[in-house]
């Protein structure tokens, strides 16, 4: 049997680079290319022939399982040949050809060597015990568990095996700081490239030309947003996210250099707002009102635990406090707690909560608009807050469209910690005297 590969695939001029490093042996890699540069199909390729240099387990991970059966395993080329084209003969097993066996329901292909190829979703983390993967690819990597690496990582160290990340930009999230960390270690194979770079290539090695202007025009034209074309076509990490209900004002206060070093004021008394969770995330956030200025000082979040966990949090920071403010389901009676609330539970344990107004979702969403911009972030402890608000968007229907209700995923607690805060928070018209927190016992 004998096998070409890439398969009736070769890397145009621009993707050279990454499939260069990748086969000269460069074991991580950060590849932040534009919508429609090939991203999978190069990595598809390459682990084809991977496959070959080395026996073993080859992942292509998507964000969830559903989007890798779409995006990869079912992925179709511009020529109508499939992504899985790459792996010769996978229509037809059998023991006697390269890919001996298919299981479409699994989405993994057993090749004649012993490698196995596999599509993955990276949504649940814990469920994949056991395998010792020896190549990795992540796509869209800013939407994916950043857990999902950290999870590998250790597993790629000891084998030796490899990692690429390729996406295009989603914001200032985890795949940003990749993207930093990447470019700037010499262990690592970094490249961006926009439409601008791929064509000015193309055209200087006559390879045909990914994204033209024109298609870029014709999208804008159609009604494509502003925001969502720098995005998916420039690589740009600061264009807020399609359907962002904060992200234009987060870029708007950071360019006017309201996230930043914003120490806290010692005399001045610290306002904690929350986002209720026990089974689930549990988020605070900690903000002193100085004149016309909110200060988001803190935040922090944990899941799983009890209220005297949370309450031993506060006393462990060095604030003195002015009040605590909670969201109305704080008055739930819970049958695991003896038929008390929260608000109970939390007043035996020494706080009082003020719980603010219910407001219609849509009402706290705007309540929380008209705070950011006189918000002042420190970003040494408020990352992951500040990044929820870029990130927290729109829920989308089947057809794609936005519905007028947040997707609910990690960024709606500390979001809806920062609702507690807009909603409840009252102009701050005298000087209060300094006073000591209370002292809890609580180990």
């Amino acid at each position: 049997m004998q096998i070409h590969l890439p398969n009736e695939w070769q890397p145009r001029a621009y993707q050279l680079p990454l499939w260069e490093a990748l086969q000269n042996g460069a074991k991580r890699a950060c590849a932040v290319w534009h919508r429609r540069a090939g991203k999978d199909l190069t990595v598809l390729n390459y682990i084809a022939w991977c496959s070959q240099q080395r026996v073993g387990t080859y992942w292509h991970v998507a964000p969830t399982y559903k989007q890798g059966r779409q995006i990869i395993w079912q992925g179709m080329r511009g020529d109508g040949r499939r992504f899985l084209d790459a792996f010769p003969g996978w229509r037809n097993p059998g023991p006697n050809n390269f890919v001996t066996r298919v299981r479409d329901d699994e989405m993994t292909l057993w090749l004649a060597n012993g490698s196995t190829f596999q599509v993955i979703g990276g949504e649940d983390v814990d469920r994949l015990v056991g395998p010792n993967p020896v190549g990795v690819a992540l796509t869209e990597y800013p939407i994916q568990d950043a857990n999902f690496w950290e999870y590998i990582r250790p597993i790629l160290m000891e084998n030796g095996g490899w990692m690429v990340a390729i996406f295009t930009p989603r914001g200032r999230n985890h795949g940003y700081k990749l993207y930093k960390m990447a470019k700037d270690n010499p262990d690592w194979f970094c490249q961006v490239l926009t439409v601008e770079d791929t064509e000015k290539i193309s055209r200087e090695s006559l390879d045909p030309i990914p994204v033209l202007s024109e298609d870029i025009e014709v999208e804008r034209k159609a009604g494509m947003d502003e925001n969502l074309i720098r995005q998916e076509f420039y690589c740009s990490f600061d264009a807020p996210l399609e359907g962002s209900y904060y992200g234009d004002l987060v870029s708007r206060i950071e360019k006017l250099g309201q996230i930043g070093r914003i120490p806290p004021e010692p005399e001045k008394r610290v306002i904690t707002a929350w986002d209720i969770g026990v089974g689930d995330v549990n988020s605070i956030v900690f903000a002193q009102q100085i004149g016309a200025e909110v200060r988001i000082i803190d935040y922090y979040q944990n899941h799983s635990q009890g209220l005297d966990h949370y309450i031993k949090v506060l006393h462990e920071r060095p604030y003195v406090y002015k009040e605590h403010l909670a969201p109305h389901d704080i008055k739930v009676r819970e049958y695991a707690s003896g038929g008390r609330s929260r608000l109970e539970i939390a007043k035996d344990l020494g706080i009082h909560f003020r719980v603010v107004r219910k407001l219609a979702l849509d009402d706290g969403i705007q309540a929380t608009r008209a705070l950011i911009p006189k918000c002042w972030f420190n970003d040494a402890t408020t990352e992951t807050l500040v990044q929820a608000l870029r990130e927290y968007t729109k829920e989308k229907d089947g057809m794609g469209e936005f519905r007028n209700k947040p997707k609910h995923d990690w960024t709606s607690h500390p979001c809806d910690a920062l609702r507690t805060l807009a909603v409840g928070l009252r102009p701050d018209r005298r000087r209060e005297p300094m006073v000591l927190a209370p002292k809890l016992a609580i180990v």
